[in-house]
């Protein structure tokens, strides 16, 4: 799985460059995660607009990325296709995690 991360600030972006995350990537997704977010920023803005499909272990493991950032560390949801958001909106994982249309809003939200 491919993570690319470019940190500016107290925000690191982080870019998920495959189309989804399933039962199959969850495990290296999770890995990858804990890898690139060792910088210890402030501010996580997950990029999913290549992102077109998400299951319950994709959700999971992106719930887990979060429980591994330290105290006071934000995970945000940028760029999400609507079948993508739909799912963390059915899930009301939309109260857990700020979404966000573009990584544009994303960042410009600070």
């Amino acid at each position: 799985m491919g993570l690319s991360s470019t940190t500016t600030g107290d925000t690191q972006v982080i870019a998920v460059n495959c189309d989804r995350i399933d039962a199959a990537m969850a495990i290296q997704f999770k890995e990858d995660m804990r890898r690139v977010t060792e910088a210890k920023a402030k501010r996580v803005i997950l990029d999913l607009s290549v992102f077109e499909f998400i299951d319950s272990s994709g959700l999971g493991a992106i719930v887990a990325s979060m429980k591994q950032l330290d105290d006071g560390c934000r995970l945000d949801l940028a760029g999400l296709h609507p079948v993508v958001e739909k799912v963390f909106r059915l899930t009301r994982m939309d109260t857990v995690f700020k979404l966000f249309a573009s990584l544009e809003d994303a960042v410009a939200a600070d």
